[in-house]
């Protein structure tokens, strides 16, 4: 077995891929970064949420609102760098991977305790992948475990649909090994999701973590995600009000690393965007999110403005209809129609008028930072004459399209559903489209339904990078599902082509190679057009003049163990 340290791990190696930059967990830098436990502690910060969090359990979450509280909560095998993106060590010290880059030896911290007083070990850890990989039922639906399935593939009892996860052994306390059927480019780079936390296995058998009920279209969880979540993480969950939209937890005061510096934070969700501003502004709430672009200078006065750089897409989605039982209109089949739509988009307006500065017109389903973005894609320019044409010659002139776009929230890439529908909504008028407008909460109605992709034509949506590698964005978008297809959010259509290409890269063991491969699938994704990509936004976050040491992060992975309130 050949030892890997950190940085060597991040180069290219035809053994074990480059691994890259992740999001959407906490960070492991505390030790350095977080005061020692010596410093300024005490005292509530309130965060103003702009939606409320699904539930607590990280397996089967998926949006930003349930990771931003339980990153506080959960620790992976990795973390990120405070403020960064780039994957360090967390509940693993380190780690070796074999020549062949198919097995990983992970060392792990030691003395770490879970928030229920049970011991992290590597048994802890292998309980936590067997219970992925072991997933039944509903918990084998794409709404419910989408990091999972679009990092691991499928489950133990599904052998049509094959897992690169082979096994976990534990080989004594503080050592886990994991097996892999594959080497893929997502490995171990994606260990630092939330969805990959580690969590206490004694809780989630005693509050049976497993047990989801609902549907796809609408899930319900276990009393474990809603009122029981355990990890190893510097603050532990208090209580979730549901009535009112809090979420509070407390300082974790036997934490392994740096202790956090506050006693609690509460979580409380204000939807509306002017609301949230009023009440930062009234002294009501601490700090908040997704600050609409007109706000920053008048916020400048009451706080600080922290505006990160943009990692995201917004993009509209179109449901090519192939989704058993689906609604969708089959003029979308037809590329015609949605090089129509394409070109019905004033996206430069968007971008000009609803978007903060730095905002720019995308090009593509990933950002330019992007190893894989690609200069040459098929470009479709604001052209409404154009767009008459192409519907004309479809024969498609006034087809309805059943628009759906969310209310109640805010996200990094979308401030303000409504006024984006709007502009969107009269392009598509002006060039001869007839427009029927849904209007739902973000969570859960809204998610549920457009991942479903039952009842759609288009919509809004977007995407924060977990972390920094192509397949993050397009092979998570574009990439075929357990069924051979794309997922549902786009009409689960089939392009062989678009697959083939994603593979390449994710399996291609050669940087450049991989680039190029990413590059080909970018070119054939706006050949064939599964949907619009519209901009890429640096959102920012507010805190008022007496909240210290939150450290803005690209991915809006915050992390508040190391913030601090003065009087």
């Amino acid at each position: 077995m050949t030892r890997r340290s950190t940085t060597r791990l991040l180069a290219a190696s035809a053994a074990a891929l480059t691994a890259v930059s992740l999001s959407a967990c906490a960070s492991s830098d505390r030790e350095d970064e977080g005061g020692g436990g010596g410093g300024e502690t005490g005292g509530t910060l309130v965060f103003g949420a702009a939606g409320d969090p699904k539930m607590f359990d990280p397996a089967f979450a998926s949006d930003g609102e349930t990771f931003r509280v339980a990153r506080q909560i959960h620790e992976g095998l990795l973390g990120n760098e405070l403020g960064g993106t780039d994957p360090v060590p967390e509940l693993a010290r380190d780690w070796d991977v074999s020549e062949d880059g198919l097995e990983y030896t992970f060392a792990l911290e030691e003395g770490v305790k879970f928030h229920d007083g049970t011991d992290f070990n590597a048994e802890a850890v292998c309980f936590n992948f067997d219970r992925w990989y072991n997933f039944e039922g509903l918990a084998q639906s794409p709404s419910a475990t989408p990091y999972y399935q679009d990092v691991f593939g499928g489950f133990a009892s599904t052998p049509d649909t094959p897992s690169i996860f082979e096994s976990c052994e534990a080989t004594d306390e503080s050592t886990a090994v994991i097996r892999l059927t594959k080497v893929t480019s997502r490995f171990p780079s994606a260990l630092a999701l939330p969805a990959f936390s580690i969590q206490s296995p004694d809780a989630l058998q005693e509050y049976d973590a497993d047990n989801l009920g609902g549907n796809d279209d609408a899930l319900t969880y276990s009393e474990y995600a809603l009122e029981h979540p355990v990890g190893t993480g510097p603050f532990k969950f208090d209580s979730w009000d549901r009535s009112n939209g809090e979420v509070t937890i407390v300082r974790n005061d036997d934490y392994w690393g740096d202790k956090a510096k506050l006693d609690e934070i509460i979580f409380r969700t204000i939807s509306d965007g002017n609301t949230r501003r009023q009440e930062f502004q009234a002294g009501e709430i601490d700090a908040y999110d997704f600050v609409a672009p007109a706000d920053y200078e008048t916020l400048q006065e009451d706080g600080e403005v922290l505006v990160r750089d943009p990692f995201n897409i917004l993009y509209l989605g179109i449901n090519h209809g192939n989704v058993p039982g689906t609604t969708a209109n089959p003029a979308l089949k037809d590329v015609r129609v949605r090089q129509a739509i394409a070109h019905a988009i004033d996206r430069e307006t968007i971008v000009n008028s609803q978007l903060p500065e730095g905002a720019e017109v995308a090009t593509q389903f990933m950002p330019p930072t992007v190893e894989g973005w690609a200069d040459d894609v098929t470009t479709y320019e604001y052209d409404v004459e154009r767009a008459k044409e192409l519907l004309a010659e479809a024969g498609a002139t006034g087809t309805t399209l059943k628009f759906f776009y969310p209310t109640d929230v805010s996200r990094p890439y979308l401030p303000d559903p409504a006024a984006i529908f709007q502009v969107i909504n009269q392009n598509l008028i002006d060039a001869g489209f007839t427009v029927e407008a849904t209007a739902l909460p973000w969570n859960p109605d809204y998610l549920n339904a457009v991942q479903a992709g039952l009842q759609h034509d288009i919509h809004l949506l977007g995407w924060t990078g977990d972390y920094n590698d192509a397949y993050n964005f397009i092979g998570t978008f574009f990439a075929a599902k357990a069924d051979g297809l794309a997922k549902a959010e786009f009409g689960a259509f089939d392009n062989q082509e678009i697959f083939a290409a994603l593979d390449e890269g994710d399996t291609n063991p050669d940087v450049d190679g991989r680039t190029e491969d990413y590059q080909e699938a970018n070119r054939r994704i706006m050949e064939f057009l599964p949907g619009l990509p519209i901009s890429h936004s640096p959102p920012a976050l507010v805190v008022s003049e007496r909240v210290q040491g939150l450290e803005p992060s690209p991915l809006t992975a915050e992390v508040f163990s190391t913030v601090s309130l003065t009087d």
